[in-house]
């Protein structure tokens, strides 16, 4: 790190303070200018390192609010508790999810013998279509109507 570099720092992060909304982002754009700047200062063709300094913060300042617009940032939502609070596993969950599992489990039974065969194998036992296809003697593309027709049959609200 340069001699001028390291005394504009302190400065860097003023002048970044004041300009950046989040302070977390502050050493980011200061380590940003001297990622841009450092061989244009050691090469000594700059005649006046401060102002160059200041002119690739004003450069990297403006790289950011065109990078944060195009993402569309400020929409984004952080991943904070109070923003995706968790459910917390409770008698009442586990019931109802104990229930959901047997009324799955009872409508896979309905389930023609062939097809039910073809989801478990692919849903719970992690085998390809083309896996499955070879092992059932059957297209890729009758698979996948299988599991199709069977996701179709599961969803179904049916008491």
């Amino acid at each position: 790190m340069t001699e001028t570099f390291r005394v504009a720092i302190p400065a860097l992060r003023k002048w970044f303070g004041r300009r950046l909304p989040n302070p977390a982002d502050i050493d980011d754009a200061v380590q940003d200018v001297w990622i841009r700047a450092h061989s244009h200062l050691a090469s000594g063709h700059v005649i006046s390192a401060q102002a160059y300094l200041f002119q690739t913060a004003q450069s990297v300042l403006q790289d950011r609010a065109r990078r944060a617009s195009t993402r569309q940032q400020a929409f984004h939502e952080t991943l904070e508790d109070h923003h995706h609070p968790v459910e917390g596993i409770t008698p009442d969950r586990v019931l109802l999810g104990k229930d959901e599992v047997a009324r799955i489990a009872g409508r896979l039974a309905e389930l023609p013998e062939r097809r039910r065969d073809i989801f478990i194998l692919h849903r719970f036992e992690g085998m390809s279509y083309g896996e499955i296809a070879k092992a059932h003697a059957i297209s890729v593309s009758a698979v996948e109507k299988h599991i199709m027709k069977a996701l179709r049959f599961l969803m179904e609200d049916r008491p």
